[in-house]
């Protein structure tokens, strides 16, 4: 822990490496590709899950579990959808010591083994809208791989719901899109720009896509979450037919939509400094470290008296832990919890048992900037207003971050010079011509056509100068 973090500006990708090891959110495993979450990133992880799991269920959805393997022969019933995941799959072919009749797919999405039980499940318009979501873990064979970002496993949420109307399943791909949203301003405190993908980055198989993109702190973009609109794709496939009102037979019209543990990969790198983390005081599996502070034996007792005092009074109202061990000096804890990123440190020491104080050090602003004395009987309403401050301090941190590092250009050779450095605003003719000459030239790819567009929306293309009615997002990304 003493040792200082290699600089983001030095080199971020190892700094980002370093956090996560170091502040024991994951680790390597024997496995290429694979990752194993530890107790403080699975920690993480299950705030996220209670963040969104209750936003699922105030819209009516309810959580099941699908298989984990796949009839091959289901994918092959989407064409695009079996082109677009066929170089990630992992194929079973041998169980049990024999060669299995039929390959089985690990499954990399499950919108096939949904689609195939839906068409047993839906009978009746009466059955609808089916609203499932599922945790679980899936499989892509990644070529490239990054702790959280892009891991051959990783752990996710999907929704899949089946709809009698086209008009019902577009406002139900918007309404998850929005959750998705809440949820990253709200609990992660990430600002994100809701779109729509173009054609040539949507999911495969799916009639139209939407994502929120947000800025990572060295600029790049990351696709955070996703939500997407199957059109009747999967409904024709999989045969998912209802009875209407009139008795006559329809085709359901259905939505997918998830969020993966790389909203961890991007809470680090959002909020992450030179220090290490800092985690917004929702998600934060420690919100509040108690350190008792104490240089000679007669002073220990009182202080770690106090330090019981302190904890009656937090009892369940925030998430707090005690660091007392006695083989590390102050200075070494304070280093390792700011290293972890908790939001808040409480001080106590025999002057502050003597004034009935504490002091708080919030790990967003540094020194004593960030420092103040509390007295004991005010510690729960004070520590619940500084949480509050410091979640707000962080979106508006990476808010302002992200404004400093958005440009809107009509230049080529502008365009060409300032998308490197953060997201750039321009229109697009929606060619993807264009859209591949842009990535080839730039290594920057068409995040999204924002859904707040310019009041009067009218240009021209930002490559081949043709008219364009919309603005598209442009980045380098992960």
């Amino acid at each position: 822990m003493a040792e200082a973090l290699t600089p983001r500006s030095q080199d971020y990708a190892k700094w980002y490496n370093e956090v996560i090891l170091r502040a024991e959110l994951a680790d390597y495993t024997p496995v290429k590709g694979c990752m194993v979450i530890r107790p403080y990133g699975y920690a993480l992880w299950e705030n996220i899950q209670a963040g969104l799991d209750r936003r699922f269920k105030a819209t009516g959805h309810q959580n099941a579990y699908f298989p984990l393997f796949i009839p091959m022969s289901f994918l092959q019933k989407e064409a695009e959808h079996v082109q677009g995941f066929a170089p990630e799959l992992a194929v079973v072919t041998h169980g049990g010591g024999k060669k299995l009749e039929e390959p089985l797919v690990v499954r990399p999405t499950s919108e096939t083994v949904i689609g195939h039980l839906y068409a047993q499940w839906i009978n009746s318009y009466r059955d609808l809208p089916l609203l499932i979501n599922q945790w679980a873990n899936v499989v892509r064979w990644e070529m490239r791989t990054r702790l959280f970002l892009r891991t051959t496993e990783f752990l996710w949420q999907e929704g899949h719901t089946a709809h009698a109307t086209e008009q019902e399943a577009q406002e139900e791909t918007l309404r998850m899109l929005e959750v998705y949203s809440d949820f990253a301003t709200r609990d992660a405190a990430i600002p994100v720009i809701q779109g729509r993908k173009s054609e040539r980055e949507k999911f495969a198989g799916a009639q139209t896509s939407y994502t929120i993109e947000a800025m990572m702190g060295d600029t790049k973009a990351l696709q955070a979450a996703t939500s997407h609109n199957l059109g009747q794709n999967f409904a024709k496939a999989f045969n998912i037919q209802y009875l209407d009102r009139q008795n006559e037979l329809q085709y359901c019209w259905t939505t997918s939509w998830g969020l993966s543990t790389r909203m961890i990969g991007a809470i680090i790198m959002v909020h992450g400094d030179d220090r290490g983390l800092r985690l917004p005081p929702v998600l934060a599996p420690v919100q509040a470290i108690i350190v008792p502070i104490w240089k000679r034996p007669e002073e220990r007792a009182q202080v770690l008296a106090a330090v019981e005092g302190l904890k009656a009074l937090l009892g369940d109202r925030v998430r707090w832990q005690v660091d007392d061990r006695e083989e590390y000096t102050a200075g070494w804890k304070f280093n390792e919890w700011e290293l972890r990123g908790v939001p808040v440190r409480i001080e106590i020491g025999p002057k502050d048992v003597a004034r009935e104080q504490v002091v708080l050090a919030r790990r967003d602003r540094p020194g004593r900037e960030g420092k103040s004395c509390v007295p004991q009987a005010q510690l729960v309403p004070s520590l619940k207003e500084l949480l509050e401050d410091i979640q707000k301090n962080l979106y508006r941190q990476a808010l302002e971050f992200r404004e400093q590092h958005t440009q809107e250009t009509d230049d080529y050779q502008e365009f060409k010079e300032v998308v490197a450095g953060g997201f750039t605003r321009a229109y697009w003719c929606g060619s993807p011509d264009c859209e591949q000459a842009i990535q080839a030239e730039t290594k920057a790819t068409n995040r999204c056509i924002p859904l707040e567009q310019p009041e009067q929306p009218a240009g021209h293309c930002i490559y081949c100068g043709q008219p364009a009615r919309e603005q598209a997002i442009f980045a380098r990304a992960y």
